[in-house]
């Protein structure tokens, strides 16, 4: 296996390679950002990743420890290619290393790093060990919005597919339902609207009645992909 030190030093030379001029600056005050940035589109940030770990013969250890060295240097580039190690490396890991991804989410501060390991590491391992659903009641009541609109898009992956626990989302949604946090309020509709493209009825029928105490941007995002009867019922009850 390849020192993990070792690639993180390839890749951060690679993504330096990627630098995109005048990108930097850009992205950096779009996501009203205190890290450095070198101006990397996230797709080859993607690209990067893949190509490192092709044949390094990572295992769980070697994965987690190449994620923390990326992390370690405040570049958001860095962060992103060590949200997207484990997004790659998913299959590796376990409930066990929920305490790092706990960490990494409070740490990021951004959608563009949450939502990544939210959705597509946190989901992925909640799916397979259900009994982190103990973690994520927890969570739900956290001071840190970040780490409550993670319990959230955990369900994303899942319920977008037609799968997941809708219950289980129904719970944390309505218990945040009223918050009037932007980031907590466009979550829930997110949610609700990818869930829409396989089962608009079990969205209509959980959102109708809680029409009322939802924000107007939840209700936007929940009813876009229901019919048009359906929508017109959903603010009809406002």
């Amino acid at each position: 296996m390849t020192d993990p030190r070792d690639l993180a030093q390839r890749i951060d030379a690679d993504l330096r390679e990627c630098s995109v001029p005048g990108l930097a600056e850009q992205e950096r005050a779009y996501l009203k950002s205190e890290l450095e940035h070198y101006g990397v589109p996230v797709p080859m940030v993607r690209s990067v990743v893949k190509r490192t770990l092709r044949g390094a013969g990572m295992d769980r250890a070697g994965v987690t420890a190449l994620a923390v060295e990326l992390w370690a240097v405040p570049v958001h580039e860095r962060r992103t290619a060590a949200a997207e190690v484990l997004v790659a490396s998913t299959g590796l890991l376990g409930s066990d290393d929920v305490p790092l991804l706990e960490r990494l989410i409070r740490e990021s501060r951004t959608w563009a790093l949450v939502d990544v390991l939210a959705g597509s590491v946190l989901g992925p391992l909640l799916e397979r060990d259900p009994s982190l659903g103990g973690t994520l009641d927890r969570w739900a009541a956290d001071p840190d919005f970040w780490i409550r609109r993670s319990v959230l898009l955990a369900h994303l992956e899942a319920l977008r597919a037609g799968g997941g626990d809708f219950d289980r989302f129904g719970r944390y949604a309505d218990g945040m339902l009223e918050e009037r946090e932007f980031f907590i309020r466009k979550a829930i509709g997110w949610v609700l609207r990818d869930t829409s493209r396989r089962r608009p009825e079990l969205v209509f029928d959980w959102i109708l009645p809680r029409a009322s105490r939802a924000s107007g941007l939840t209700v936007r995002e929940a009813v876009k992909r229901l019919s048009a009867e359906q929508r017109e019922a959903v603010l009809a009850a406002r």
